[in-house]
């Protein structure tokens, strides 16, 4: 059952998705060669506790963790360690905070330092896709509206559209209905209606789509063991048009980074 949220509610899950926002700005400046994941998810957790929240990972379904962090050919679900970043690694760190009872939960995929071109332009066109499909998320719209734009996208680059992982409504609880696949045909699937909020989550491998399962009972990698990478923003329907919650201008501004790529999505104005 898809829960509608009202016009306050929306405005308090926009401060929940702004605390994993700012968390992710910060973590910008500390991702780089010889940094631990381990040592970015206690930076996460100190920092989402300091923000009157607290972190929406830990210790969902047993995770043991506040972030998930995956390298490379980790597709999502990576636990973070004391292994090192090195140059030329991406990682893709996703982070769910829960504030005045509702979750944020949103996702970017960082270089470490110089990185191939191909996967640079993996990371351009994983997130030009999550925006694809974010325009589609509107009144009258269904999900498969949603999962075709971003398929039809990724797919004419000769990108694998992961198909077991998908996004999902949110709230009170981190997945509600609908669940929000990456691939779809149009007209199809639950139709969109005003007050809804949902993570659009791309996630896209250099490779083939399909996936494997490490042993630790949460990492998800590629079969082929190319690189995958992962953008999300929360969303919510308001006036029957999407609205972004989250924002990625927390990360560009720590990276030096001009991007006026969300402008189209900001009924509301925005103030860092």
């Amino acid at each position: 059952m898809i829960v509608v949220k009202s016009r306050e509610e929306i405005e308090l899950m926009r401060e929940s998705a702004l605390v994993v926002s700012r968390t992710l700005g910060m973590l910008a400046k500390e991702v780089k060669p010889g940094v631990t994941t381990l040592y970015l998810d206690k930076l996460a957790e100190e920092y989402i506790r300091s923000q009157d929240a607290v972190p929406g990972f830990l210790g969902l379904y047993d995770f043991p963790n506040t972030l998930c962090m995956s390298p490379n050919a980790q597709v999502v679900h990576g636990i973070p360690n004391d292994k090192p970043l090195q140059e030329g690694d991406i990682i893709s760190i996703d982070c769910g905070a829960v504030k005045n009872g509702f979750y944020g939960d949103h996702a970017y995929t960082f270089s470490v330092g110089e990185i191939a071109e191909e996967t640079q332009k993996l990371l351009q066109v994983t997130k030009e896709s999550l925006y694809a499909g974010i325009r589609e998320l509107k009144v009258g719209n269904r999900v498969g509206d949603v999962g075709f734009a971003i398929q039809q996208y990724c797919e004419k680059h000769g990108y694998g559209v992961v198909r077991e992982l998908v996004g999902h409504g949110l709230g009170r609880v981190m997945h509600e209905d609908p669940e929000m696949p990456n691939y779809g045909k149009r007209g199809r699937g639950k139709k969109f209606v005003e007050g809804m909020v949902v993570a659009i989550e791309p996630m896209i491998n250099l490779g083939t789509h399909r996936i494997n399962h490490l042993s630790d009972g949460w990492t998800i990698l590629t079969k082929d063991g190319k690189p995958s990478a992962h953008f999300e923003h929360d969303v919510a329907i308001v006036d029957g048009k999407p609205e972004l919650l989250s924002t990625f201008q927390y990360i560009y501004e720590a990276l030096g980074i001009e991007s006026d790529e969300e402008n189209e999505f900001r009924q509301n104005q925005l103030v860092l």
